[in-house]
């Protein structure tokens, strides 16, 4: 005589109560509510406090330099903090010669260099105005041997100061691509390249290879 087994079905879990799951429910929420406080209202206003502090406002930075005419100049789109002697060593170190004073001697020369095509490194730039006062620093990178095309920058010194008293510098990168007629005055002068960032991000880069840059950041809109 065979006998039959029939397996047992496993009991089936119990749901959790309805109460339970409430519960748990309300707990999480309660959890995200918490660190989204805690992140938007402690965390995030703790370290933009700390932020600005250590990097002044430039909200009431002009956009343009202008000329001794009052004629619009370059764009200011770069800035350093730091000491003018730390200024100078780092943009040295970086290969960028300090531009020689604007007098007749310095202009004949780059003259005689544009039209002779002969090298020129610390070739003068014009004077150009923020704040009413011409540039404090300028700085140049040769292109070649040809004068007429290089990578300049000028710094103004402002007043404001980040937290560990160190001047803060606001200046304008551009580069030479050419000289001719300006468009406003019909004088003799140097035409820049439209990418203004790209000269931006180049003179940022030559000082980051230093490694005396500490550290960088961008302000959106400026």
């Amino acid at each position: 005589m065979e006998q039959s087994e029939t397996e047992s079905e496993a009991p089936s879990a119990k749901p959790e109560p309805r109460h339970q799951r409430l519960k748990s429910g309300a707990t999480a929420l309660l959890c995200v509510l918490l660190v989204y406080g805690a992140v938007t209202y402690l965390v995030i206003p703790f370290v933009y406090s700390r932020y600005a502090k250590h990097h002044p406002s430039l909200e009431d930075i002009p956009g343009i330099t202008h000329t001794g005419d009052g004629h619009p100049g370059d764009p200011l789109n770069v800035a350093l903090v730091g000491s003018e002697k730390s200024i100078k060593t780092i943009m040295v170190a970086a290969k960028w010669y300090p531009a020689d004073p604007l007098t007749l001697r310095s202009c004949l020369e780059i003259a005689t260099a544009t039209v002779l095509k002969h090298p020129y490194e610390e070739a003068p730039v014009s004077n150009l105005f923020y704040d009413g006062r011409k540039e404090d620093l300028a700085f140049e990178q040769p292109v070649g041997e040809d004068p007429r095309k290089r990578h300049h920058v000028r710094f103004w010194r402002t007043q404001k100061l980040d937290d560990d008293g160190r001047p803060f510098w606001v200046g304008s990168a551009t580069y030479d691509i050419h000289v001719g007629f300006s468009h406003a005055t019909g004088q003799i002068t140097h035409h820049i390249d439209g990418a203004v960032d790209v000269e931006r991000d180049h003179m940022f880069d030559t000082l980051k290879q230093t490694g005396d840059l500490v550290e960088t950041y961008k302000i959106t809109g400026f």
